[in-house]
């Protein structure tokens, strides 16, 4: 599992750092005030569609019938996959246009601006050139699912690299030509074409690379359209409750990009920008590392329950939770204390104020607290996915996502405008403690226990571990802030590499002096790398 996990976080590592370049030039070119919200909000939406439509599918339904039509099926489930791709690119193509059509409808959903207002205009433009990229992100989606049961987790996880790199130039492009600086009321039609095809652009590259790595892996495609034996019954059954899942996850999200764009209509910079920013590092770790273990977890842990090996199943589960969360503690906690410093070097330039990165940075050391609870979350999901059972996670996901949306309701209510995307983002991280909770009492059952007190002795050692380097990291933002005055792009740098660069370090040093296992393996596998 570390092997295959170390390819994919470092795929998944270049594709973050390049997704950073990806983000600070976004910022830099049209800022975090209405135009920057408008463009998220445009861009949220094929993904909020994607969630809904395709990607809980693949990885509840379709990535362990894949699994089980590679065991059972005479031609080793090749025609079984050939019939998925054909049925997905299909489909996702008459949903892209029937989105694109519904730009309207679907901005409206999404947020709470006035259909005669500029940012709603704007944003219904750039998601009619935006939309259309649904249809190849799915086909690009299928095509990893079925590289990562062949055990090729590389192209899928370093495919995104090239989609950031398409979109960086087009940013770069948008704001030499652009003489708008950010203010949505001088941004041109033209200028609108060239951000929407252009990050559709970036999609359609992913997807080419992962078309060609799934032929390189001996996958030739043939179109299929005999849908009788795609088992598509069977996968409807299965997946009525995923897509359930998903409905109720998408209910929340809705939720927050008005709330979020409510707030931004009142303090322009705290909307739906600093929300979606701030998000995006938030899952920086958990995309690193937490996908990285579950997506080379869950086709093992399908084929244990298939074959009855309990046993294997918890071992999985609990190696997995070790894994991840010897790395998730002390980041979490880094989170919470250096977030400012890490958003103003990021996104603190050109139509972004340093005032403006500061806030993203408070948004994400809430989202700190929720970095943990996040990840046990996804992980225990996929202990009922294992097991065929895609009904459970929609109850556990539905009561989340009713406490989320009143936590959040709540929040905005009682907090000041200015201060509502962070109450957003601590009713998400109360949220996802509660349910993490609930699915674990639940998933224990499932499997006569998932070693609740060993597992929780090992994260107890890891925080103990992390202590110093959070004392560490809180200790340069007050000298640095105190002796500069404040944090601007060098003060930042200089808190980050005292205690991001030089904390982590710490945590090493002393989680290998505690013998925590999962560190020294990690530890062990980078210094045999480096002595090589």
């Amino acid at each position: 599992m570390l092997r295959a996990s170390a390819i994919m976080a470092a795929g998944t590592m270049v594709s973050r750092v390049t997704g950073f370049v990806r983000t600070m030039v976004l910022a830099y070119a049209i800022g975090t005030a209405l135009l920057g919200d408008a463009y998220n909000a445009a861009y949220a939406i094929p993904y909020s569609i994607l969630d809904l439509l395709l990607l809980g599918v693949l990885s509840s339904v379709v990535v362990p019938m894949i699994v089980r039509a590679q065991q059972h099926d005479a031609d080793g489930g090749r025609a079984y996959e050939q019939r998925l791709l054909t049925l997905a690119t299909l489909a996702l193509a008459v949903i892209a246009v029937a989105a694109a059509l519904a730009a309207p409808l679907l901005i409206d959903l999404y947020t709470v601006w006035p259909p005669d207002s500029r940012e709603f205009e704007v944003a219904v433009t750039l998601a009619r050139f935006i939309l259309p990229q649904l249809a190849f992100f799915g086909m690009g989606a299928v095509a990893g699912a079925i590289l990562n049961t062949r055990d090729r987790f590389a192209a899928p996880m370093w495919a995104p690299v090239l989609n950031n790199l398409v979109v960086i130039c087009v940013f770069l492009v948008f704001a030499m030509v652009s003489t708008a600086k950010g203010d949505i009321a001088k941004v041109s039609d033209g200028e609108l074409v060239l951000l929407g095809l252009g990050t559709t652009a970036g999609i359609v590259a992913q997807a080419a690379v992962l078309i060609v790595a799934l032929k390189r892996a001996g996958f030739s495609f043939m179109p299929r359209f005999d849908l009788r034996n795609a088992r598509l019954g069977e996968m409807a059954k299965a997946g009525v409750w995923t897509i359930g899942y998903t409905v109720v996850t998408q209910l929340g999200f809705v939720l927050t990009t008005n709330l979020a764009s409510a707030a931004g209509s009142v303090v322009e910079g705290h909307g739906i920008s600093p929300y979606t920013l701030a998000f995006q590092l938030f899952q920086l770790p958990y995309g690193v590392i937490g996908v990285s273990v579950i997506t080379a977890m869950l086709p093992r842990m399908s084929r244990a329950v298939s074959d009855g090996r309990f046993d294997d199943v918890r071992s999985e589960f609990g190696s997995s939770v070790r894994l991840i969360c010897s790395l998730m503690v002390p980041v979490s906690l880094l989170l919470m204390v250096l977030g400012p410093a890490i958003t103003v070097p990021i996104y603190g330039h050109g139509a972004n104020s340093v005032a403006d990165a500061v806030y993203i940075g408070n948004v994400l050391q809430v989202y700190g607290l929720a970095l943990v609870p996040f990840a046990l979350f996804q992980l225990l999901l996929r202990v009922f996915y294992s097991f065929g059972d895609t009904r459970t996670p929609v109850f556990v996901g539905a009561g989340t996502t009713a406490v989320n949306a009143l936590l959040m309701w709540l929040f905005f209510t009682l907090l000041p405008a200015r201060y509502a995307v962070m109450g957003l983002a601590l009713a998400y991280a109360v949220a996802y403690a509660l349910g993490a909770l609930t699915a674990w009492w639940l998933a224990g059952r499932r499997v006569q226990g998932l070693g609740g007190w060993s597992i929780g002795m090992a994260l107890t050692r890891m925080y103990l571990a992390a202590l110093p380097t959070a004392v560490l990291a809180l200790g340069a933002v007050w000298v640095v802030t105190g002796v500069f005055d404040g944090l601007g792009f060098v003060n930042s740098l200089i808190v980050l590499a005292v205690g991001g660069g030089l904390g982590l370090l710490l945590y090493l040093g002393v989680a290998h002096r505690m013998r925590i296992p999962e560190v020294n393996s990690i530890v062990g596998m980078v210094a045999g790398r480096v002595g090589r």
